[in-house]
């Protein structure tokens, strides 16, 4: 029986599910999640325009969760995560890696895009009994996200990265 058994020395499949995360994290905030249309008159939505809405109708705190939690929180991740593996893959230490890796520490519990998939899902079948609902390319790249941070995170393993580290 094991209580840890690393991760193989390879960072080519962490870098890789990174990097295809922080493209598609990109094209989800990028272009619209979804768009409604109602008696002819349409709109469209994007995660940064829903956090602008809310913080309008005087929800700050709940703008401030959700920009925090869906925005936020999967840019520091991948970003630190992009830090420490890309310069590894070429052979060579970041600069500030441990720093990277305790931001990326603090903030992997904060990180809610699955959380938010699940939500939107349950609004848009509610929605669809009062207006059309015309998904953009922003949710289905949040679905893609959803799969691809889930596997850069659980394929990141900071303590191979240590060790490789400790053994140069």
């Amino acid at each position: 029986m094991f209580l840890y058994r690393p991760y193989d020395e390879n960072f080519d499949r962490p870098l890789a599910f990174t990097l295809a995360a922080a493209i598609l994290f990109i094209v989800a905030n990028a272009f619209p999640i979804v768009g409604l249309e109602v008696q002819g008159q349409s709109a469209t939505a994007t995660l940064f325009g829903t956090a602008q809405a809310l913080y309008r109708q005087d929800m700050k705190m709940l703008s401030a969760l959700v920009f925090f939690t869906t925005i936020v929180v999967p840019a520091v991740q991948l970003t630190a995560m992009t830090y420490v593996l890309l310069p590894l893959r070429m052979g060579r230490r970041p600069r500030w890696m441990p720093m990277a890796l305790r931001a990326l520490q603090a903030v992997r519990p904060w990180g809610m895009v699955e959380v938010f998939i699940l939500g939107m899902l349950v609004s848009l079948v509610k929605l669809a009994g009062m207006a059309t609902v015309v998904p953009g390319p922003g949710m289905w790249s949040f679905g893609g996200l959803l799969l691809t941070i889930a596997a850069a995170v659980a394929s990141f393993d900071a303590r191979s990265i240590w060790a490789r580290l400790d053994a140069a």
